[in-house]
């Protein structure tokens, strides 16, 4: 019964969220808030609400193990596995992406993290820092998108073609206010539900099966909360949209360590467990690693192959856990 309770509670929260993203995007582009900003900032924190809520729950309920294990778990998944099985379904044309930049910025934010887990506990200090470091990056992004749509504009004016406007999924330019509103109250309604239910049931589990929260957090509820970059990543590799795929989790990784743990702290401090510490943030760091002959090379592709091996990487990882306990 308690898993059953635990995916009825991660539906609740994924379909929350998505109804939160889709009341915020339509309310604000109605209310004449640029699509880009809306993209760098509604779009980011919205689908990142679940992992959020997850966490300030855990915490509140004295198991920061669990949410510190959701943010670490959910960025080992979202390499391993997030882009794995959609490489093996399909491949990747990584040697055509440009994502050097944002690359190594992950990887810088993964090792400011790592030391920041080691100068733990993480305190509202920490997060303070991780938000600075999130505003900083988000600031850079704004700016290259700005410069970016003006070269597009003026190439428009100078050679008068006309180039689409990026969209954003989920718009209804005709949508309704009542409608926008159900789908921003349902979302704040769901999404604390959902948190409430599932991480209520996995601390349930954890107890139940002898393992730690921790352990519940890196495997359970990671993989749960990263099924929406799994699907959204799917239909990239289907697509041929490599780009999309590793765009999505090279951003969503770094907002989750910037800020779901930086928000997250605010609210109680996080201890960092011994397992933390001497495995699990090292693996993550070796997951972010791995990427690094795809990102840079312009003649390697994450091919079925590579696809099985990252795979058989995370199931590895995830069945090492589960029985030696985290």
């Amino acid at each position: 019964m308690e898993f059953l309770f635990a995916s009825i509670g991660l539906v609740i929260l994924l379909l929350a969220g998505d109804l939160l993203v889709r009341g915020a995007v339509n309310s604000a582009l109605r209310l004449g808030i640029p699509a880009l900003i809306v993209s760098l900032t509604i779009v980011a924190f919205g689908t990142s609400a679940p992992e959020l809520l997850i966490s300030i729950k855990a915490i509140k309920d004295n198991a920061p193990g669990l949410a510190l294990g959701n943010v670490v778990g959910s960025n080992t998944a979202n390499i391993l596995l997030v882009l794995g099985v959609p490489a093996l379904m399909a491949g990747l044309a990584t040697s055509k992406c440009d994502s050097r930049k944002s690359y190594v910025t992950m990887l810088g934010v993964t090792v400011v993290f790592i030391v920041g887990a080691f100068l733990g506990p993480i305190t509202w200090v920490h997060g303070a820092v991780f938000l600075g470091i999130l505003a900083v990056i988000l600031g850079d992004q704004a700016r290259e998108a700005l410069a970016h749509r003006r070269e597009v504009r003026a190439l428009e004016a100078s050679e008068r073609v006309e180039i689409q406007e990026e969209e954003l999924e989920g718009v209804d330019p005709e949508m309704r206010w009542w409608k926008i509103s159900l789908f921003l109250v349902l979302g704040l309604i769901g999404l604390p539900l959902g948190a409430d239910i599932l991480v209520d049931s996995s601390l349930v589990i954890a107890k139940r099966y002898g393992v730690s929260d921790a352990v519940i957090g890196l495997t359970l509820v990671a993989v749960g909360t990263s099924l929406p970059e799994l699907a959204t990543t799917v239909m990239a590799a289907l697509r041929k949209q490599a780009d999309v795929a590793l765009g999505n989790v090279i951003g969503s990784n770094m907002f989750n360590l910037l800020a779901i743990i930086g928000i997250a702290s605010l609210f109680g401090t996080i201890p960092v467990e011994r397992g933390f510490l001497v495995f699990d943030l090292w693996v993550m760091l070796g997951a972010a690693v791995i990427l690094a002959p795809f990102v840079f090379s312009k003649t390697l592709n994450m091919t079925r192959f590579w696809g099985f091996v990252l795979t058989a990487l995370y199931i590895g990882y995830v069945y090492w856990l589960v029985v030696s306990g985290g």
